[in-house]
Order: C-alpha cells, then sequence, then structure tokens
C-alpha cells in the first residue's frame, strides 16, 4: 500500500493499482444529509429519497502514523474536521474506515478510481446485468420482482396489480461487493442501505445511508486468487451432501399418495432420484396467487398419512424427502401463539406484534436479534423437521423485515433489513450443526447477504417467471449463477421450468425441457411445480417428457466424480462451480461480456439455449482444445455455431481436462428424438 500526496491531491496504491484519487476539483468524499421515504407491500419496496444537502470535501491534511494514514477533511480552509477517513492494512487487505464528525450527516457518498474500460461483477445475485459496468445498483433486498424490466408488458400489469415489477436491480441477495477486472476486490463492510454507481467512466461512486463505512480491499495476481482472498473474508461454503447431486430431487405436492406415484414413474421410466422435495409437508391454503402454504413448522398427517414409514422406504431406495419453512409463523398456527407469548416475535412501534401481509394472510416475524427467540426457532426445526425424519427443505423469504419495526437488540431495522436474510441463514445452519447433521442434510436459500457464504449450504434463484424471458425467465438463471459466484457464493440453482405464473403465462413443454437439459449441468437438479400447477407443463405431462427428463437425469448423475472435485475446490478456495470464462481465460477480451454461457468446473463449457423454437446455437469457444460432448468432433477458440435440438445442449470439455475419460463416456449419449 502506497499513499502518495502534497497540499492539494493524494493518491491511494495497491501493487500499482490505483484505487483512491482526490484533488481540489475532483473530491474522493462528499457528505450529506438526506430524507427517506419507504413504503412496503408484501416484500416489494417503493423507496424515495430527498437530498436536502450534497457537499464535496476538497480540503484535507494527511496524517501518517507508521504505515497508517488518517486524512482529515474540513468543509473550508482548516476549520473543525467534517470526516476523518484512516486507511490501514489488515492481513494484507486494506481497510477505509471514514466517519463524519460533528456536522448533522446521514448520507456519504465515496468516489474509488476506475479506468474507461473497466468491467465490474458481482453485487450479490444480479439477474439482468452480469457485467455492472454503465448502472446504477441499489443494494436493499427485497421481492426479485415479476417481469424485471418496466419496459415490458407483464411488469406493467405486475406493477399495476400488486406493486411487484420490479426493476433491473431487484434481487433477493444484493451485496455491496464487486470484483474489478483491474484484479482487485471492493466490500463495503455494511448493512445500510448503499448504491454502487458504476456509470462514470473515471469513477466508481459507493452511496451509503449513513454518518460511517468500513470498506475492505485487495489485490490478487488472478480471479481464481481473487475469489479465495474474497471468501477467506466473507466466509467459505460448506461441502454438499454426496446424495443432493446424485440424482433430481422431484418436487412434488398433494399427499404422500401423490409422492409415491409419482416417484415410481419417474423410477420405472429410468430416471435418477435423489429426493423429493414437498413444499405443502405442513398443508395448503389457496389464494389468487395459486397455491400457498400453511406456515406452521409441523407435519401435516391429514394431507400426508403413513409419511414416517414412506420417508425410510423411500430413502431405502436412495430417495430423501425434503420440506420447506421460512422465518414467519402464520396467525392461525400454534407455533404463532408460542412465539407471541413468549415475546419471540418483531414488534410495531406500539410494541404490538408486527403483522405482515403475505399475501391474504398475515403472519409473526421470528426476531433473530433475540437469542431466546433463535434458540426457540432452532428447536422448531430440530424436533419437527429433523428429528422427525426430514432430509432437507427449502429454507425461503428473509426480504421482508419492515424498515419501520422494533427489534429486540434495538438495532435499526433499517440496517438489519439487509443483514436479516444472513441472520437466517445462520438459524439454519446451527440447526444442523447442533443435531450433528451438517454435511449429510441440506437447506437451500434465496435471500442472501454479506455473510451468507459461510451459512448458506446452497442458494436457489428464486422466482423465475415461466417464461423465456431475459430479465426473468431461463436466461437470467444463468447471469445470477455467475454474479452470486463472483460475489462468493458458488453453490447455485434454479427452479426447473421456472416459478411465477401469472397474466397468462404458462409453462410450455419446450421450456420444460430446456430448463431441464441446462440444470443437469449445475450443482443440482430441482423441479417445481409453481404456483399455478395445474397451468404448467410437468417432468410427468408425456411419455417425450418423461423420457427426455430421465436422460437428464442420468447425464447429471454420469457427472458425479467430477461434480464432487468442482464442489470440492468451491468449498476450499471459493472458485464457483458455475463461473465465467475469463476466470481462466483472462486475457481474452472477448470473454468478458459473456453471461449466456459458463464453465462448469474448469473442463465443461456449456452454452444453453435459452429462446423458444431455437435449434441452433452461436456462441464462443476461448482459445484451447475442445471436444463436443455428444459426438466427440473437435473445436479451436473463437465463434462456433452447432446445432442444438432438443436432447442435444451445446456442451463441449477441455481435451486436456484429467476428466476426460469420465466425459468420453457420454458421446452419442444425447436423448435421441
Amino acid at each position: 500500500m502506497e499513499l502518495i500526496f502534497n497540499q492539494d491531491n493524494f493518491e491511494l496504491r495497491r501493487d500499482n493499482q490505483l484505487i483512491l484519487k482526490h484533488t481540489l476539483t475532483e473530491p474522493c468524499i462528499y457528505l450529506g444529509y438526506g430524507e427517506e421515504k419507504i413504503e412496503m407491500y408484501r416484500g416489494n419496496f417503493d423507496i424515495k429519497d430527498e437530498i436536502i444537502e450534497r457537499m464535496p470535501l476538497r480540503r484535507f491534511k494527511v496524517i501518517e502514523d507508521q504505515k497508517d494514514y488518517r486524512v482529515e477533511f474540513y468543509e473550508g480552509v482548516e476549520e473543525a474536521v467534517a470526516f476523518t477517513l484512516l486507511i490501514t492494512e489488515e492481513k494484507g487487505r486494506i481497510v477505509l474506515s471514514g466517519k463524519a464528525e460533528g456536522k448533522r450527516c446521514n448520507r456519504i457518498w465515496l468516489r474509488l478510481s476506475a479506468d474507461k474500460d473497466e468491467c465490474v461483477y458481482g453485487g450479490g445475485e444480479q439477474f439482468t446485468y452480469f457485467n455492472l459496468r454503465g448502472k446504477y445498483f441499489p443494494i436493499f433486498t427485497s421481492e426479485q420482482g415479476v417481469g424485471r424490466n418496466k419496459s415490458t408488458h407483464t411488469t406493467f400489469l405486475a406493477d399495476i396489480h400488486d406493486k411487484a415489477g420490479g426493476d433491473y436491480y431487484w434481487t433477493f441477495f444484493p451485496q455491496a461487493t464487486f470484483v474489478s477486472s483491474r484484479k482487485y476486490y471492493c466490500h463495503i463492510d455494511e448493512f445500510c442501505y448503499m448504491a454502487l454507481d458504476f456509470r462514470h467512466e473515471l469513477y466508481h461512486e459507493m452511496h451509503l445511508w449513513s454518518d460511517s463505512f468500513r470498506m475492505v480491499l485487495e489485490t490478487g495476481d488472478n480471479y481464481i486468487e481473487l475469489l479465495d482472498k474474497l471468501t477467506d473474508l466473507l466466509g467459505k461454503q460448506p461441502m454438499l451432501p454426496d446424495w443432493t447431486y446424485k440424482g433430481a430431487w422431484l418436487g412434488i405436492q398433494g399427499g404422500t399418495d401423490i409422492c409415491e406415484k409419482k416417484l415410481n414413474k419417474m423410477l420405472e421410466q429410468g430416471s435418477d432420484i435423489t429426493g423429493i422435495w414437498a413444499q405443502d409437508w405442513e398443508g395448503i391454503r389457496m389464494t389468487s396467487f395459486g397455491k400457498r402454504l400453511m406456515w406452521n413448522w409441523k407435519w401435516n398427517e391429514k394431507l400426508y398419512p403413513n409419511l414416517e414409514a414412506k420417508m425410510r422406504e423411500w430413502k431405502a431406495k436412495g430417495v430423501r424427502f425434503m420440506g420447506y419453512i421460512n422465518p414467519y409463523v402464520a396467525i392461525e398456527g400454534d407455533l404463532f401463539e408460542e412465539a407471541q407469548k413468549n415475546g419471540y416475535l418483531v414488534k410495531n412501534q406500539d410494541d404490538e406484534d408486527y403483522l405482515v401481509d403475505f399475501g391474504e394472510f398475515y403472519c409473526g416475524i421470528v426476531d433473530f436479534t433475540n437469542p431466546a427467540a433463535c434458540t426457540w426457532y432452532k428447536s422448531v426445526i430440530k424436533t419437527y423437521m429433523l428429528d422427525f425424519g426430514l432430509e432437507g427443505w427449502m429454507a425461503d423469504f428473509g426480504e421482508y423485515l419492515p424498515t419501520d419495526c422494533k427489534l429486540f437488540s434495538g438495532e435499526d431495522a433499517m440496517v438489519m433489513h439487509n443483514k436479516w436474510p444472513a441472520l437466517w441463514a445462520q438459524i439454519n445452519y446451527e440447526a444442523l450443526e447442533e443435531n450433528g447433521d451438517l454435511g449429510k442434510k441440506i437447506y437451500y436459500m434465496r435471500a442472501g447477504a454479506a455473510g451468507s457464504q459461510k451459512y448458506s449450504t446452497l442458494m436457489w434463484a428464486g422466482d423465475q417467471n415461466v417464461d423465456w424471458s431475459l430479465d426473468d425467465g431461463l436466461a437470467s438463471v444463468m447471469t445470477a449463477a455467475l454474479s452470486a459466484g463472483m460475489s462468493g457464493h458458488g453453490l447455485h440453482t434454479s427452479d426447473i421450468g421456472g416459478y411465477t405464473t401469472l397474466f397468462d403465462m404458462k409453462r410450455t413443454k419446450e421450456l420444460f425441457m430446456r430448463w431441464a437439459e441446462f440444470c443437469a449441468f449445475t450443482p443440482v437438479m430441482r423441479t417445481h411445480e409453481g404456483n399455478r400447477p395445474d397451468d404448467n407443463w410437468q417432468f410427468d405431462s408425456d411419455e417425450e417428457t418423461i423420457k427426455h427428463f430421465a436422460w437428464c437425469t442420468r447425464i447429471h448423475t454420469s457427472l458425479y466424480d467430477y461434480l464432487k472435485a468442482v464442489i470440492e475446490e468451491n468449498c476450499k478456495k471459493g472458485t464457483p462451480v458455475m463461473r465465467p470464462l475469463f476466470l481462466h481465460y483472462e486475457a481474452e477480451k472477448e470473454t468478458y461480456n459473456l453471461q449466456y454461457e459458463y464453465l462448469l468446473g474448469r473442463d465443461l463449457l456449456v452454452a444453453p439455449v435459452y429462446n423458444k423454437g431455437e435449434i441452433t446455437r452461436t456462441l464462443y469457444l476461448p482459445q484451447d482444445e475442445w471436444v463436443y460432448l455428444w459426438d466427440g468432433s473437435a473445436y479451436e477458440g473463437g465463434e462456433v455455431t452447432v446445432t442444438a435440438p432438443i436432447g442435444k445442449p451445446p456442451v463441449f470439455y477441455r481435451k486436456g481436462s484429467n476428466f476426460r475419460g469420465l466425459f468420453t463416456k457420454l458421446e452419442n449419449a444425447h436423448y435421441d428424438i
């Protein structure tokens, strides 16, 4: 680290990279005051901010303390100190810590130096843009939105009906972290409302609703090293249990008999099935949105009779049974009564239990700042789920903490809102750990925050539309996986075929089959019926679909040894399972803006078909020796076009791979229509 300064300007550099530059005409720090107005409706947030004042801090003084620096900024000519910036090194990382002094201030803008041709990645899980350059990204967890594009009719309808249309930056998992093509990462170690602004050629601007901040930066020789360092900071993910990627998980609803019939049918047709996932194991409720759940986390014996015996029987066949939970309790249930009686729920400003509308039913929010409430909710998971025999579950939601609530700890709900998904992940992690089930059983989450990395065993992409849209359909899942991986979360999956079924959308046979092909080349394969199952094409809707899905599961299972090695690499080094091409081909500029193809580990290149009716795919192959997975044809680097009918998704393996013997077994294994 090197700080070069005189009375008019200073520059902070690390490994010859310009990190921070301040001059009298282009200051790097602005202070201000704003007044926000926030309205929440069913997890969708309307956020408005009126900036009352924004003031550049031009004058400064640098005070050296051995290898560290303190920079004092002034409003005018050396009046009272308005802002103090500490620049230190900790464990090889640059740490910038800033604090406003005295003056009324609740907004900070900090500018980091940038290059015109620089690319930036991360931001948590972003669905529309992988390279974030040129865009503005608020960091505030919420529903991901329906359609997520204000120019589309679907988003317009969702906005009109439920204020739920969203925009390109809406996400369950925002994170104030980015990785630069200049070979450094930046992580803002705060949970307040923030925005990352990458629209300017010569600087990146970080906007925080706070009077202080802590920021961590670190450089690396390459992207693999950089992600290793980033996940050392945020936490490495645990290994997936072996059984989770030895076949598909069937999303089934409706009771024990239906699960039994559908499982047997798929097994008889040659499917490799390792799990049944029944989200309605605790009961259902019907709303205008579609089939919803009871949210009282206990076995519904009426809907699932004899489930305990069946779970043992299915497990003997290698099939685990999984359920569902979220951090809320419905007011009709006895768990709500218990939480209310013991003071375990988040309060409103009148010190009453804060009841949130989740779409025609109301729930209380378990207060994870209350140690007793945390212990109680972990006991709910351990008693009614783990001890009952569930082998895993969807740990849904986490984004709905109201910004005007009161917490047991007294902490600001506006700050804790962004942290809540990581606390929810920690509850699940500790329940498994305390029960001795960590590494044996699994949960998967849609919401996330910085710190989720070490607690969340698997992410799934949330509630995509059952359509082909780039912003909210099949294509968006690839972008989500890559951006999450560059944010330190390298295990990712999605609902095969999508979930959200509204406004005449219906999952088609073609969409389901293409999504299944894609998920065969991800860490975990899992289906979902969607919110309106009767409107959607399912894995057993006709014989051809059954045959095709069975083939996809066998392909996935055949990759077991390779997937295990790649998942272990993510666990040990933080290298994501689904990764952008430039991680291994950083000298090739063509790889930096690719978001609809990816490397599965080091040696498989996957370019799923994501457009309706498409039977060819044009893609980019990095400069290497590649072999087409389905027939052994040799390819070199550059742009290529291949035929891609259903049953032949474009997949290539690297000729020099140590797993070449495994891959060659798949030649001529594509599904024969």
